[in-house]
């Protein structure tokens, strides 16, 4: 498999290339800027490009990049993206002195980049964090929700490399808009408990 990961500079997207670089997977550093994208992928063992290049004649493009510029990426990786499919880790937060909160939104991240694509978009490992990912497989279950089977079937795979848990398939690509609100979940939790807390889920064989 060879993934391309956009917004592969960033803390996240790091750590996930990183864990699958050492599973063995062929990864591609995606950024705005190539020199930076070169940077970060020489650390890692991996390739780096601009995102244009990076998504080209790969099998799977992950979307790691900030949850605000998420919908414009996609938009302007359209044509560059054409078929391939997407995992999308992005979610919405906002801070504040209560705590973290999802944003209002009534559709997922996930739902408003395919609708920018040509692709199918599946979402996931929204519970998962880049410190638990950055020296071993996070010790958690990994959620990953979409429509299109052959797709959702590869972001599996993906995220089973990831964590020494499962990865579960949660249903169709509307189970994205919760999955994005777990972020603020876990990350009011982490905070409260000053832990690296994950999920598991009980009762699967």
């Amino acid at each position: 498999m060879k993934v391309a990961v956009v917004g592969g500079t960033g803390s996240f997207g790091q750590a996930v290339a990183k864990r699958l670089v050492d599973a063995g997977i062929e990864i591609v550093i995606g950024s705005r800027d190539a020199a930076r994208a070169r940077k970060a992928a020489d650390a890692l063992g991996a390739e780096g490009a601009n995102n244009d290049d990076a998504v080209r004649g790969v099998d799977l493009v992950l979307f790691a990049v900030k949850a605000d510029a998420a919908v414009d990426t996609a938009r302007d990786l359209r044509q560059s993206i054409g078929s391939t499919p997407v995992l999308s880790v992005c979610a919405e937060l906002v801070f504040g002195p209560g705590g973290v909160k999802p944003t209002p939104e009534a559709t997922s991240i996930a739902k408003r980049i395919q609708d920018e694509l040509d692709a199918p978009v599946v979402a996931g490992l929204h519970s998962l964090a880049a410190s638990n990912l950055a020296e071993a497989p996070s010790e958690e279950d990994a959620f990953v929700c979409g429509d299109d089977a052959a797709a959702k079937e590869l972001a599996l795979d993906l995220a089973g490399r990831l964590v020494s848990g499962r990865a579960v398939d949660c249903g169709p690509l509307t189970s994205a808009r919760a999955l994005e609100g777990m972020t603020a979940v876990i990350v009011n939790v982490n905070k409260r408990y000053k832990a690296h807390a994950g999920l598991r889920v009980t009762g699967l064989e």
